[in-house]
């Protein structure tokens, strides 16, 4: 048995570690200056959640073997500076993930986008094929208890990586602490800008990223950033170029062909394809064939907000889908997608600015055309969300100028998207929520049942 203390404990996956290491036996404490359900009771349920919030240097003591340190908290954490003090070893959470999975084969999901998703495709792969397998991911998965297990017997550890920070004290990318043998870039396009104030700086940490790769590296052949990156790279191990695999869609419904074979899927869009392409290749290089990996995919739903069917009318062929899209590519992507998947439908596009670079006026240029496709279209700004980050609202101009669609309308209370979703059609349509955010709090499913 071991003592960990966490500070920061209440985060969505910091949470969750603790647990875990709890549910090994170890000793598990934990301290926070805020905790939110669904943390609060899965710690509270566990023995785990601290008895105040804040901070309390009296509960680091030198018998703790160490201190996992999240994101939330400060570089001048009183418990931080104490733990120092005592010479307690102080890992980030990527850290803590590859010293317990150093003797394990790790097959990293980089990538600007569609990280969930691939990583998520890999591990429906693993389940099937009766792989066993531990995993770390960004949002829990339907198929998974938890977003993060260790398990001492397994060799194959899934990880998403991250590019964002690792800790107060750590500001490297999560995923250069990761040393994969084998790992997938997706694409690259700007995000972080808060972190990343520059293109170039994104780059680097990419850049970085794919020299540490020992094995495999299997880069998207379609994305041109990409490519150019490479020429750049020193690149120490095989490389994989992989490209959307050939699809048909046929009254709504997904079919891939593939080696004189047709799988039907439950998911679409042709960045979720792309997405499963370089899933199968790292599948491949654990020793599942592709005829294995595909017939897997069949069965594979998605995960939760990526392009996830909320709502649907069948007689009135309406069909409202949520999705996590915030970065310009990512928007761009899903707007696409579901244009393609339903040609002949009207397509309602409600798009939520609402993470600290998307909301930074410089950056606003990004999402250029970005909705481009959707018959109507709409941009929701959080009044809350702008004073919890102290940020100004943006000018109606402003926004109609960044994101280049005629007649785009711009939202500011949650009232206003119920009265935009009133003016809206509801027969042979489909609905995009686009959000990181909350999208005022508002309840679609309700809405929508109650309409129909």
């Amino acid at each position: 048995m071991k003592k960990y203390h966490f500070i920061a404990v209440g985060g969505a996956v910091m949470h969750q570690m603790a647990i875990l290491l709890k549910k090994q036996g170890n000793h598990v404490s934990g301290s926070d200056d805020a905790i939110f359900d669904p943390a609060k009771s899965n710690l509270q349920k566990f023995g785990i959640l601290p008895l105040e919030l804040g901070w309390n240097e009296n509960v680091i003591t030198s018998d703790l073997d160490c201190i996992i340190l999240g994101m939330h908290a400060r570089a001048d954490n009183p418990e931080l500076i104490k733990a120092k003090a005592l010479n307690i070893p102080v890992y980030s959470f990527p850290e803590f993930i590859f010293n317990q999975s150093i003797d394990k084969k790790r097959i990293v999901v980089g990538g600007s986008h569609g990280k969930t998703t691939t990583t998520a495709m890999i591990i429906h792969a693993l389940k099937a094929q009766n792989i066993q397998f531990d995993y770390l991911v960004g949002s829990k998965l339907d198929d998974l208890d938890f977003m993060v297990d260790l398990n001492p017997e397994n060799k194959i550890i899934v990880i998403e990586g991250d590019e964002y920070l690792s800790s107060p004290i750590d500001l490297r990318s999560k995923f250069l602490h990761y040393k994969p043998h084998i790992a997938i870039i997706t694409g690259i396009a700007w995000d972080h800008i808060n972190v990343f104030p520059t293109f170039e700086s994104y780059l680097d940490t990419f850049k970085l990223f794919m020299e540490s790769v020992s094995e495999t590296l299997i880069l998207n052949k379609e994305d041109a950033e990409l490519l150019n990156l490479e020429k750049k790279t020193d690149i120490n191990c095989d490389l994989i170029h992989y490209e959307t695999l050939p699809f048909d869609i046929n009254e709504g419904l997904t079919t891939i062909q593939f080696s004189n074979k047709n799988y039907a899927l439950k998911i679409f869009g042709k960045h979720n394809i792309s997405n499963m392409a370089s899933a199968m290749h790292a599948c491949k290089a654990i020793g599942i064939s592709e005829n294995d990996f595909l017939e897997s995919m069949q069965s594979f739903g998605g995960t939760a907000k990526r392009l996830e069917k909320i709502y649907e009318i069948p007689e009135k062929k309406c069909t409202v889908y949520r999705d996590f899209a915030h970065a310009p590519s990512k928007v761009k992507a899903t707007v696409a997608a579901t244009r393609e998947q339903f040609p002949t439908r009207k397509l309602i596009a409600i798009f939520e600015l609402h993470t600290f670079s998307s909301l930074q006026t410089d950056f606003l240029n990004e999402y250029k055309k970005s909705l481009e496709g959707a018959d109507f279209a709409s941009v929701y700004i959080d009044d809350e969300a702008l004073a919890i980050k102290r940020m100004e609202r943006h000018s109606q101009s402003q926004l109609l100028q960044a994101f280049d669609y005629e007649n785009l309308e711009i939202l500011n209370q949650k009232e206003d998207i119920l009265n935009f979703m009133d003016k809206m059609p509801m027969e042979n349509c489909v609905y995009l929520l686009m959000s990181s955010g909350h999208l005022g709090g508002l309840n679609f499913v309700k809405w929508f049942s109650e309409k129909n």
